[in-house]
């Protein structure tokens, strides 16, 4: 796994809704350079702590992002090749690693080679770069042939990964974005979808090319099966699922024990699943509803960011949920999930403007933190409301209580290393003795954590 992304926190930018660009791309309008809203945001992301942006979808694209028909080409909604490469210098000149979508598994109906084959149907050249091509069938669109789809969407042209040119024209695409653009990785939409000897040849070819290339995957369908892309180094890092329902619903269930039950699962001392693997962390995301829709108390936003900054992993912020604001999918459409924001009229409005503030703590105290980053989980205490877990390297212990209710807490803990005291990094130093391996801490306070050290 890249080195780099060891250390990553991620903050997730879906570029067409974030700039406001047209729902539907006309593809002969002039190019309108919106990309260049985000960095007037540069800042504001730097003082979460976020030192990698995660960009959904940057080409050229029928509509959404995902029916792409020019992978050579940045979407003429968010502005030029050019545009994008004085926004990546920039963002590497801050020390912000960039990665972007990388949408494999099917593309739009306006895609060129789709596009041949509509007009020259058995006679195109291309009829085997797509799955299940038949002209025994129609499509719903009227075409003289059918096709395979993503997810039975008629607009998502499925491609046939074993065909050699498709292949070779998809690792040519991302040759160009590594050299032209200085991506430091890519986030694989459906890579619960995509051949894994594809995935093991673009794994060779992207660290060919920069070795501390990162690749993430998306993998949504079934708990328990990340093993099989992180066997072997297929892929670095996939999303985290299991733990993404366990946050939420752990906090509207006033119920730890879930998340606990999952990241026992995953990373526990004795048979975690995932030991040593840094999966991708997330609250909500582009697909989802907003963690600020699903939590049904706002106050649990506090202890929900806790957990995912100091559980195993890597921790991502989808843009706006640092203010807990809302979206929910409604009749089918993500347009509430993925907005236009202006920087100055969030920061003013929110209802929970302590909460950046809240994350960026978080943030800083996971990236001065080894333990944090990179050590091992051990569980050391679950009831409803108050959660405690231990992170261990070989220089440090850190321990985190997270208490999700309204009322204040104590909790007597064996402590799993030697020491004389427990100082906390969330509270101004607070500090506790240890006596004999063991630490009462008298107040934890409500709708918050504490994350203490062992010195």
């Amino acid at each position: 796994m890249a080195n780099w992304s060891k250390e990553a926190i991620f903050y997730h930018i879906y570029p067409l809704g974030f700039c406001g660009a047209p729902k539907t791309n006309d593809h002969v309008s002039a190019p309108v350079t919106r990309l260049k809203q985000i960095e007037g945001w540069i800042e504001h992301i730097k003082y979460l702590g976020a030192n990698a942006i995660y960009f959904g979808p940057v080409f050229e694209s029928d509509s959404h992002g995902y029916d792409t028909v020019d992978y050579y080409c940045i979407d003429r909604r968010l502005g030029t090749n050019e545009t994008f490469v004085g926004l990546s210098n920039l963002l590497h000149d801050q020390n912000i690693r960039v990665i972007i979508d990388g949408v494999f598994n099917h593309v739009g109906r306006g895609f060129w080679a789709f596009q041949d084959v509509i007009k020259d149907g058995q006679n195109s050249k291309y009829c085997d770069w797509f799955s299940n091509l038949r002209f025994d069938k129609t499509s719903p669109y009227g075409d003289n042939f059918s096709y395979e789809t993503w997810n039975g969407f008629y607009n998502l042209v499925k491609l046939n990964l074993k065909n050699e040119d498709v292949r070779k024209y998809m690792f040519d695409a991302i040759g160009s974005w590594i050299t032209d653009y200085n991506i430091d990785g890519l986030r694989l939409d459906c890579a619960d979808c995509l051949d894994l000897d594809f995935l093991k040849d673009l794994n060779t070819f992207c660290k060919g090319m920069k070795t501390d290339f990162f690749l993430l995957g998306e993998i949504v369908s079934g708990y328990g099966s990340y093993a099989k892309w992180l066997a072997g180094g297929i892929l670095d890092s996939v999303t985290n699922y299991e733990c993404y329902k366990s946050l939420y619903s752990s906090h509207n269930d006033r119920n730890f024990f879930e998340i606990a039950y999952s990241l026992n699962r995953q990373f526990g001392e004795e048979r975690g699943l995932y030991r040593g693997s840094y999966l991708y962390s997330f609250a909500d995301n582009h697909d989802v509803d907003r963690i600020g829709s699903t939590l049904k108390r706002p106050a649990d936003l506090y202890t929900l960011y806790a957990i995912l900054f100091t559980m195993p992993g890597l921790s991502s912020v989808y843009y706006g949920s640092e203010w807990g604001i809302p979206g929910k999918k409604i009749n089918g459409s993500d347009e509430e999930l993925r907005p236009q924001l202006d920087l100055a009229n969030i920061s003013a409005s929110s209802p929970n403007k302590d909460l950046p503030k809240a994350i960026a703590k978080f943030a800083s105290i996971r990236e001065s933190s080894p333990a944090l980053m990179h050590g091992r989980y051990k569980q050391l205490l679950v009831k409803s409301t108050l959660f405690c877990f231990a992170r261990l390297s070989g220089e440090e212990c850190i321990i985190v209580i997270i208490n999700a209710s309204e009322q204040l807490k104590s909790a007597s803990l064996d402590i799993p290393v030697k020491g004389c005291r427990l100082i906390d990094l969330a509270n101004e130093g607070e500090m506790f003795e240890i006596n004999n391996g063991k630490c009462h801490i008298s107040i934890i306070y409500p709708n918050w954590l504490r994350i203490l050290k062992v010195e």
